[in-house]
């Protein structure tokens, strides 16, 4: 038999024969490193401890101090244990497929009866002797007949669908957990014993059609979050606690911001404390743009389809775009337009009007446009996952040589806006060329040379997103961490080459000759409704005095304070503060308690002692305690409080 060469991370060789396992070869290493070893990274792929090696490798030996390979790995097993566990239960369960997500698994069932809460208590209960049990995991590959046989005597058609969809070239893995089997890729852990019994939690059951087909069967999905030690889970499972008060949707409720009903999927309701926000957002987005040298415009919310094919939309994003049918008087067939789903394509069309010169570049045209997009009804969430929604959108024609300018000045501008805005600081991850895409790819690596060159050049530090790219360009993703520690990713800079060049795009250049503008889309906030979102989930409703849509409640204490109550809400008023009276005949303790259910930032409250001293007694969101002010004083602060962070 021949032999393998493997080298170790520290450049040592080893020799072996062929078709040793990884187990065996971190045994051979040391007694200690063969019980702590649960994958190996072999020539930068991950790989099971129990396949054979037959070629001179690289390899390394992970153990649970690899903490990405090892939660990996945990959260797998977890799946086929979650698996076993609800059919030893419930024998007569069948099983489908258990993939790792973000900070868990899931795992689809075809069970007649509901899960129910007290089963998932009885699942973990199940899933903890399992591992208990230290059970040796084991992998076989097996020819495909022999693998639906075994499927088709335990009547589980849908292992039999999956096997039929993979390639037949393909091997077919088979791993036991104990006496459990089950189909998969892996890698996996060693033995059942390596997961950690004191990290893990079911959380949900949700319904799930079979392969994503509304037509196939509705299976249930359970889900289950893990970690690498039990301190880890507490903190995740605190931080759910906590997004769960801060959730948009119920302080969309108790402040009355918005509603979104059925016969309008995916689209807002704005009610007037709501529309507040919005509108004081945009006006600040309005002032920084007009200081960033942005000029604004409109463009249609539809448009004919030929414009979405001389673009590429139609051809790359026409599946995430709501197509209108009109029949047009005297023509033969229906006009057929599309709402749009960005402005980017509008925006060409403005610049196109005219002669354009070097010497009007860069051109920033800017514009708060409604965009519509098609999001499946599971995908949809509040208003952070919607339809329709408006973007603070815009696009910066410019010379290939003022890309790297432009891009720092957006950082800076965008900085500056998120500061205000109360978030100190911000991630970056650059997105290269995805798979369905425009242009060449010479195209794309200028463009991405660029981009790179220019955000290095701005002092930005980036990680990579693979793929991800706009179909038309890379892009820059700028990425917020909330209170609570959840990433969102709201700005974004792409550079297109591609877009002017469709769209015949082009100005006059020094030399007297046409050359092609580069075209950098980019927007700060993203999604208004969106970003309003996530503005309410950072601080859990307590918003920034100047963006709080209801400011100021001056309440009485007793009939005869009504009128100097609304004197004070006149005074405030006056200043630009949104206030108002509550002349109610109730206790103010309830009143108290009532506004600050709808996070009402500051309440004055009038008695007569108020009235002879011409104070107020002031009471600020969250705190318990109240004090007397002025009522010049605090119409004083008030105002300046109110006033944006740009204007003050």
């Amino acid at each position: 038999m021949s032999q393998v060469t493997l080298t170790l991370p520290d450049g040592n060789q080893r020799h072996y024969l062929s078709g040793i396992t990884l187990a065996e070869v971190a045994s051979d290493i040391s007694t200690s490193l063969g019980k702590r070893a649960v994958s190996a990274i072999v020539n930068d792929k991950h790989w099971d401890l129990q396949w054979p090696i037959e070629n001179d490798s690289a390899i390394a030996i992970n153990t649970m101090k690899d903490t990405g390979h090892a939660l990996e790995l945990v959260r797998h097993d977890l799946a086929h244990i979650m698996a076993r566990a609800v059919q030893e239960i419930w024998p007569n369960v069948k099983v489908t497929i258990g993939p790792v997500i973000e900070n868990g698994w899931y795992y689809d069932f075809d069970r007649e009866e509901p899960f129910t809460p007290e089963d998932l208590s009885i699942i973990e209960k199940k899933m903890k002797a399992i591992i208990n049990l230290r059970e040796p995991v084991r992998t076989e590959v097996w020819e495909r007949e022999v693998a639906v046989a075994h499927y088709e005597k335990f009547n589980e058609p849908y292992k039999i669908e999956l096997i039929e969809a993979i390639p037949g070239s393909e091997p077919l893995r088979m791993y036991w957990h104990g006496d459990w089997q089950d189909l998969c890729r892996g890698p996996h852990l060693q033995h059942t014993g390596q997961i950690p019994a004191d990290a893990f939690k079911l959380m949900s059951v949700a319904g799930a059609y079979w392969r994503g087909d509304n037509k196939r069967a509705m299976l249930q999905r359970i889900y289950g979050v893990a970690f690498l030690n039990k301190e880890t889970l507490r903190a995740h499972l605190n931080m759910l606690e906590e997004a769960a008060k801060r959730d948009h949707r119920k302080l969309g409720r108790e402040m009355d911001l918005f509603h979104m009903q059925p016969n309008a999927p995916g689209q807002v309701f704005w009610h007037p404390n709501g529309w507040r926000i919005f509108t004081v957002l945009q006006d600040f987005m309005r002032r920084q743009q007009n200081r960033g040298g942005y000029v604004e415009v409109n463009t249609p919310h539809f448009l004919d389809r030929k414009l979405w094919e001389a673009s590429g939309h139609w051809e790359k994003y026409q599946e995430n775009m709501f197509i209108v049918e009109v029949d047009e008087e005297h023509a033969r067939e229906k006009a057929i337009n599309a709402l749009k789903p960005m402005n980017c394509p509008c925006h060409v069309q403005i610049f196109n009007q005219g002669l354009k010169s070097y010497r009007d570049l860069p051109l920033r045209m800017a514009e708060f446009g409604s965009c519509f997009r098609y999001e499946p009804s599971g995908a949809l969430h509040g208003i952070m996952r919607v339809r329709g929604f408006v973007q603070d959108d815009a696009h910066i024609f410019c010379r290939s040589d003022q890309i790297e300018e432009e891009t720092r000045l957006f950082i800076d501008f965008l900085t500056k806006i998120y500061k205000d805005l109360g978030f100190e600081s911000f991630s970056v991850k650059f997105s290269d060329r995805p798979e369905i895409r425009a242009g060449s790819d010479e195209v794309w690596d200028r463009a991405e040379n660029a981009l790179k060159k220019a955000t290095k050049s701005a002092g930005c530090d980036f990680t990579l997103n693979p793929g991800e790219g706009a179909f038309y360009g890379p892009k820059l993703e700028f990425v917020l961490t909330d209170a609570i520690g959840r990433d969102w990713q709201c700005g974004t800079l792409q550079v297109d080459f591609v877009l002017p060049e469709r769209l015949d795009a082009n100005f006059i250049a020094e030399d007297g000759d046409k050359h092609r503008p580069v075209m950098l889309h980019r927007a700060c906030l993203g999604s208004f409704e969106r970003f309003i979102g996530i503005l309410i989930e950072e601080h859990a409703g307590k918003l920034p005095f100047w963006l709080a849509p209801r400011q100021v409640v001056v309440a009485s204490i007793v009939t005869d304070a009504n009128k100097y109550c609304l004197e004070i809400v006149g005074a405030l008023k006056n200043v630009g503060v949104q206030a108002e009276a509550d002349l109610r005949n109730e206790k103010i303790n309830y009143k108290v308690r009532e506004h600050s259910v709808g996070k009402v930032p500051i309440i004055l409250a009038c008695g007569m002692r108020e009235i002879e001293q011409k104070t107020v007694s002031v009471r600020r969101l969250g705190e318990k305690q109240t004090y007397s002010s002025s009522l010049t004083e605090i119409v004083k602060a008030l105002a300046r409080d109110a006033t944006p962070p740009d204007l003050r």
